[in-house]
C-alpha cells in the first residue's frame, strides 16, 4: 500500500482522498496551508518562486514528515514555470533527503500517452472498469462541492445572520465526504444544498456583484487568499468565481475550451502568455458586458503571466467602466491588510452603483 498525497485546493481533498483510497491507497491528507507551511516553504524554495511554488513546497514537506512516499500534482503548459514545478520540487526534496515518487498529470489533450502511463501508475492494480466507476464518482463529488460553493456565494451576502451560510456550507461538505457511491453523493449534494436554501435571508436586498479572477491556486484555495470570498460575501458582496475545478478541468483536459474568454481577451491581448493571464484579461471583459460593479484580481507576487495582465487592466477597467483591485500575494501578506483594501473597494462599488441609479 503506497502512502499518497497531493496540495490541497479548496474543498477538492474530499473527493481526491476517496479516490486514493479507492485505488488502494493510503492517503496522506494535506493540512491546510498554514505558517507551518510557508516558513518551510519560503526556507527551502528560490526566494523569487512564486507563492504557490512555496506553499506547495512546505505542503510536500509536512505530508512526507507524515509518512507519504508518493506525490501526485498537476503541471502546466505555456510559458509559465508552473511546468518546471514538478522538477524543481523533486531536486529540491531530494537534496533534502526525502526521494518520493512525485506524478505529476499534464493535460491529457497535449500527451495522452504520458496520461495514459500516469494514470496506470496511480490505479495500481485496479481494472480499468472499476478505475472508470471511481474516476465517474470522484468527479460526481466534486461536481457536488463546487455546486454547494456556487450556492453558498449566493446565500451569504444575503444571509440575516452573520456566518450562518459558511456554517452551512461546511455541513454540506461533511455530508459529500461521508458519501461513497453515486447515489449517496447526490443525496449529499442535494441536502447540502437544501441546507443553504434553509438559511434565513433578506430576499429584497440586493447585493453588490463582484468577479473574482486570477491564477488558479491563489483564486481556489482560501487559506492563501485569506478567504476573500467569505469576506466579501460577509460585507454583503455576491462573489461570481470565475474558475472552479471542474469547469477548468472540463475545459483544459477533456475539451479545448475558454474559447469565449480568449475571444474577449483578444483586443487587448491576442495570445496565451501563461498561467491565466489572458484569461484574466477575457474574464474582466466579460464582467464588464454583464454589469457586475467590480472585478478582483487575485495574482501571485512575481507571476509574469499576472503582472501582464495588470498592465493591461486599466485599459479594460476605463472601456468597461468597471472597478478593478488587484491583489498580489505572497508570504507577508495579511488578511488584516487586505481586508482595509477590500472594505475601501466595496465602498468605492457602492458609492458608483449609488451615483448610476441617482
Amino acid at each position: 500500500m503506497r502512502k499518497v498525497s497531493f496540495p490541497k485546493m479548496g474543498p477538492s481533498y474530499i473527493a481526491f482522498k476517496m479516490m486514493l483510497e479507492e485505488f488502494g491507497h493510503e492517503p496522506i491528507e494535506p493540512p491546510v496551508p498554514s505558517k507551518r507551511t510557508l516558513s518551510y516553504g519560503t526556507t527551502h524554495s528560490p526566494e523569487f518562486a512564486c507563492l504557490p511554488f512555496k506553499v506547495l513546497t512546505g505542503t510536500y514537506l509536512e505530508v512526507l514528515e507524515k509518512g507519504a512516499d508518493m506525490l501526485v500534482s498537476s503541471g502546466g503548459v505555456g510559458p509559465c514555470r508552473a511546468g518546471y514545478y514538478g522538477k524543481m520540487h523533486e531536486k529540491i526534496l531530494n537534496d533534502l533527503g526525502y526521494n518520493p515518487e512525485l506524478v505529476i498529470f499534464d493535460p491529457p489533450l497535449r500527451a495522452p500517452w504520458d496520461f495514459f502511463k500516469k494514470t496506470r501508475k496511480l490505479k495500481g492494480k485496479t481494472s480499468w472498469y472499476r478505475t472508470a466507476d471511481i474516476l465517474k464518482r470522484t468527479w460526481k463529488k466534486l461536481i457536488a462541492l463546487d455546486d454547494l460553493e456556487i450556492k453558498a456565494s449566493k446565500v451569504r451576502p444575503r444571509q440575516k445572520n452573520y456566518g450562518a451560510a459558511s456554517k452551512a456550507l461546511n455541513k454540506g461538505f461533511s455530508y459529500i465526504e461521508e458519501a461513497r457511491n453515486a447515489k449517496e453523493i447526490e443525496e449529499a449534494r442535494v441536502e447540502g444544498l437544501s441546507l443553504l436554501e434553509n438559511v434565513k435571508d433578506n430576499s429584497e436586498y440586493e447585493p453588490i456583484k463582484v468577479g473574482l479572477i486570477g491564477e488558479i491556486y491563489v483564486v481556489l484555495e482560501p487559506s492563501v487568499n485569506a478567504d476573500i470570498e467569505e469576506m466579501l460575501g460577509e460585507m454583503g458582496v455576491e462573489v461570481n468565481r470565475s474558475i472552479y475545478l471542474t469547469s477548468w478541468t472540463r475545459d483544459n483536459t477533456v475539451a479545448d475550451g475558454e474559447k469565449d474568454i480568449k475571444e474577449a481577451a483578444k483586443p487587448y491581448l491576442d495570445q496565451l502568455i501563461g498561467g491565466h493571464g489572458q484569461n484574466s484579461i477575457g474574464e474582466t471583459v466579460l464582467y464588464g458586458e454583464k454589469g457586475f460593479d467590480g472585478v478582483v484580481h487575485l495574482a501571485p507576487f512575481t507571476c509574469i503571466p499576472e503582472i501582464v495582465s495588470k498592465s493591461i487592466m486599466p485599459k479594460v477597467s476605463k472601456d468597461y467602466d468597471i472597478p478593478v483591485l488587484t491583489l498580489f500575494l505572497d508570504e507577508q501578506t495579511g488578511k488584516a491588510g487586505i481586508k482595509t483594501r477590500i472594505e475601501a473597494f466595496v465602498d468605492l462599488m457602492r458609492k458608483k452603483r449609488r451615483k448610476e441609479v441617482g
